[in-house]
């Protein structure tokens, strides 16, 4: 009898992945979160005109300062409902890729050129 194949994630559609509004932002304002129940840091995110600054809770201590992140560009979804985390108000969700062997090991997904603010995944 043949191995079983792992599985993978569950496909959806191209549809599902389309409603979904990526932009890249500029990180304008970043501090600690002790609040938080993981080590998190309070990002404000710049994205521009039409969607302008929005906050957001991240946990990327493991690799990043807040001092670090000034000026970095990052990618987020905007379209998530608001999120409230420790009695913060997290507007968007920064996105990284999470090591499969520490959730708390998180690395950005940023934009390799930069002047890309406000610009959506395409």
């Amino acid at each position: 009898m043949p191995a079983e194949r792992p599985r993978g994630p569950a496909q959806v559609g191209l549809d599902t992945f389309e409603r979904l509004d990526i932009r890249c932002g500029t990180v304008v304002e970043a501090s600690p979160f002790p609040e938080a129940r993981r080590p998190a840091i309070k990002l404000v995110v710049d994205f521009g005109p039409g969607l302008g600054r929005r906050r957001s809770s991240a946990q990327l201590t493991r690799h990043y300062t807040p001092e670090s992140l000034l000026g970095t560009e990052v990618l987020a979804v905007v379209n998530f409902p608001p999120r409230r985390v420790a009695g913060f108000n997290s507007e968007v969700l920064v996105l990284g890729v999470i090591s499969p062997d520490d959730p708390g090991d998180v690395v950005l997904i940023r934009p390799d050129q930069p002047g890309t603010r406000g610009w959506p995944l395409g």
